[in-house]
């Protein structure tokens, strides 16, 4: 009898979530879970495992340190979109396909990101701290210059899943949308743009691109002074593309009126950290896709993928350029 498969599963979901995900493949497959997370939890776990289940926090980093501690596996499902914290090239070299849940929660991303474009403009969080105070400020908010964001043209940068759905959105509000990537998209419900041309010409800039090595900074200080005075921006992306310090620089310069950010170059974003005092500034803790639909979609889609290659069929969403066909190694 063949011995079953064996899915080590490195994400802070529930045993019995997991468990339940996979019940189906009976005694095709085992599900077994690091006995601590850390660094030497993962690299002891990772020795038996055939299949892997990243882990969406990044903290059990899926590096080439793992790749030689993991001679069995055959396959890496990312449960997320962003693969900043697996060294895909590693993997590719040790012939493992990696693959990630493109466009789980797109919608879910989207609507963050035109609900705090919404928030931004007319100053929603900054309001309500003021009137939980005891203060109330209508004169001091009206002075602002709260915008109807139908008025806005509209930047996106990126335009996968995320940047599609979120171009949508806008453009069912009357916003004037625009947007970059490196391949055009000739379907794309809105306007391409060079990047350079496309900073200068948007009112609000919505970053949701993936973190890489082209990637990072992209947004750095330079571009961010191509901005139109008192801009928005909003970052659905990684904090990495637009670090802390230079989106703090164009706040404090006033090209920036604004800024929403669910992700930040460090995070948690450390105590004391310039960006938690401003009142420019939307926090939050990069939950931007944490709907319950865009939970049950990442579920299934973890679910889909890793039965496939248990039982040898293609997987999708491959990054690493790999046939999706999975063999035992």
């Amino acid at each position: 009898m063949t011995a079953p498969w064996r899915i080590l599963s490195l994400p802070p979901i529930a045993d019995e979530i997991v468990h339940g995900l996979f019940a189906p493949l009976g005694d095709a497959a085992e599900v077994a879970f690091p006995q601590t997370r850390d660094r030497a939890g993962l690299l002891a776990a990772l020795a038996g495992a055939d299949l892997v289940i990243g882990d969406f926090t990044g903290r059990l980093a899926l590096d080439a340190e793992a790749v030689a501690a993991a001679p069995r596996v055959s396959f890496v499902q990312m449960p997320a979109v962003g693969i900043d914290s697996i060294d895909v090239a590693a993997w590719a070299s040790a012939g493992v396909p990696v693959a990630n849940a493109a466009g789980f929660n797109a919608r879910g991303v989207a609507e963050w990101a035109v609900g705090a474009a919404f928030a931004l403009c007319r100053n929603l969080a900054r309001g309500d701290r003021a009137v939980r105070a005891g203060g109330w400020p209508q004169m001091e908010m009206a002075a602002l210059g709260p915008r109807e964001i139908h008025t806005q043209r509209v930047g996106i940068v990126g335009f996968g899943a995320i940047g599609a759905e979120a171009a949508r959105l806008f453009a069912a509000l009357g916003c004037a949308v625009s947007y970059w990537t490196r391949r055009r998209r000739p379907e794309a419900p809105a306007t391409y743009r060079e990047l350079d041309e496309l900073v200068a010409t948007s009112d609000v800039l919505v970053l949701a691109l993936p973190l890489t090595e082209e990637t990072r900074g992209l947004i750095g200080p330079e571009r961010l002074a191509l901005l139109p005075d008192k801009a928005l921006l909003v970052n659905v992306a990684r904090g990495g593309i637009a670090p802390d310090g230079a989106v703090l620089a164009a706040l404090d310069s006033g090209r920036l009126a604004g800024a929403a950010l669910d992700v930040f170059e460090q995070e948690p974003l450390p105590e004391g950290h310039p960006l938690r005092s401003r009142e420019d500034v939307l926090l939050s803790p990069h939950t931007a896709g944490a709907s319950v639909q865009s939970q049950l979609n990442l579920l299934g889609m973890v679910r889909d993928n890793v039965t496939a290659a248990v039982q040898g069929r293609d997987v999708q969403n491959v990054v690493n350029g790999l046939n999706p066909l999975v063999t035992r190694r």
